[in-house]
């Protein structure tokens, strides 16, 4: 009798060390979870922010080249208007001398 109380006893403090290592083990997995989950939305944050800053960069390029494009294309209307103006410039001032010399 004396045996078996001896081998429960071993047995419950056999059970209580590996349910203590059990509870050990469960918290070192939560504690290693909970930081890859910090490691992982850090990442997804500087991912985004990388991404976000990217598209920023290729609008920026898309709309300066397009700026660039309005600005050349009224550059040459600004051209031409200058070309005719000057074309037309003897014939308006012998229009306006002929239109007071009549008067």
């Amino acid at each position: 009798m004396a045996d078996v109380l001896r081998k429960i006893k071993q047995t419950e403090r056999e059970a209580a060390r590996k349910l203590s290592e059990a509870k050990d083990e469960a918290s070192k997995i939560v504690s290693d979870a909970r930081k890859k989950s910090s490691e992982i939305v850090a990442k997804a944050s500087d991912d985004s922010v990388s991404n976000t800053q990217s598209v920023l960069d290729g609008a920026r390029q898309e709309a300066s080249k397009s700026a660039d494009k309005v600005h050349k294309e009224g550059s040459k209307s600004v051209d031409s208007v200058s070309a005719t103006a000057e074309k037309n410039l003897s014939k308006a001032v012998d229009h306006i001398l002929k239109t007071m010399s009549s008067l």
